[in-house]
């Protein structure tokens, strides 16, 4: 089924939390922007401005315990998978109430308790933790699947070629999903690779591969209707090209001065959230006034979330030593 199909066929309240969804995650990077500039926040910063149809469309076919591991440029990933926004919140602020206890910060997220295994911000490395994933629920037979979520960078290492080969070898219950924003840092794809169709390298290892517009959150959730169903048949690796764009730098206060005025342009003509809207609104599914009640209760629970992470305490200093013991008496 096409997009625009989709937009006929799916209940009105699937594509309204779908378009909450891609907002949550737009607001959540503005509002950590905005903290990072005028705050002394910790760590590096990675945003994912642009590209939130792609992680909704897939994760609107996720289960809970469906398992999602991610990159450098995570935040989006585990909002779509469903992680809580205050303990994300507070993670970037360093706290003790963070999702990983301010042990992670923004590149090393995880949510265990939602399937969210975890940003890993060596590039690629995410990857195949995806496929042991995929592996475990195969050999348990819990029908779940696995989701890598990684940049065209990635798709160069070979951590994605032996992940790829041996997922399309045994079967196993994952989807590669390629987002490929156009760089790598400041590299463009076309000075790094001689075959830009990057979807076509899954037929060398025996499975289907797709390209999707990924700024399409309902192209991108039928390609990865596909894909799950068959995962979860028993059939195997899907790899999907999701072609997008990241709005920002590569990271905070990066300046993307290798990039033309007229393709970011170009580009910001097709964001995903406000093209979403207007086929939305164009359509009869709801209106500009309904739209704007959806940003504003996004904007308050952000608010909220900040609060949260502003009153939960500073992690103690001996506290890393301490869940490391902890750890080793659970072994």
């Amino acid at each position: 089924m096409d997009s625009d199909a989709l937009l006929r066929e799916l209940a009105p309240a699937r594509l309204l939390q779908a378009y909450r969804k891609m907002v949550e995650i737009r607001r959540f990077e503005e509002k950590v922007f905005h903290l990072f500039s005028t705050e002394p926040m910790p760590g590096p910063l990675h945003q994912y401005n642009g590209q939130e149809a792609v992680a909704v469309g897939v994760c609107e076919h996720l289960t809970r315990d469906d398992y999602v591991t991610s990159t450098h440029r995570g935040h989006g990933h585990c909002i779509a998978k469903g992680a809580d926004i205050n303990k994300m919140m507070a993670e970037l602020f360093a706290r003790d109430g963070g999702s990983c206890r301010a042990m992670g910060g923004s590149m090393h997220l995880a949510d265990f308790s939602v399937g969210m295994l975890g940003a890993v911000a060596i590039v690629g490395g995410g990857i195949p933790i995806a496929v042991g994933a995929a592996l475990s629920a195969k050999l348990r037979g819990t029908g779940q699947v696995a989701v890598a979520f990684f940049g065209d960078g990635a798709i160069n290492e070979g951590a994605f070629h032996e992940s790829i080969n041996m997922a399309a070898a045994d079967k196993l219950p994952v989807l590669f999903v390629c987002e490929n924003n156009l760089y790598g840092f400041s590299t463009a794809l076309s000075r790094v690779v001689a075959n830009e169709r990057l979807w076509e390298r899954a037929a060398g290892y025996g499975c289907p591969g797709e390209a999707v517009d990924g700024n399409d959150v309902l192209a991108v959730y039928a390609a990865a209707g596909r894909a799950v169903a068959r995962a979860r048949a028993g059939e195997g690796p899907t790899l999907l090209e999701c072609k997008t764009y990241r709005q920002r730098g590569h990271s905070r206060f990066e300046k993307p001065t290798y990039r033309t005025r007229e393709e970011e342009e170009a580009w910001k003509a097709r964001d995903p959230i406000p093209t979403f809207a207007r086929r939305l609104t164009a359509a009869g599914i709801t209106t500009d006034a309904a739209l704007e009640t959806v940003d504003a209760k996004v904007d308050r629970m952000l608010d909220a979330a900040v609060a949260f992470a502003r009153q939960c305490p500073e992690p103690a200093a001996d506290l890393a030593l301490c869940l490391a013991f902890a750890e080793g008496d659970r072994k």
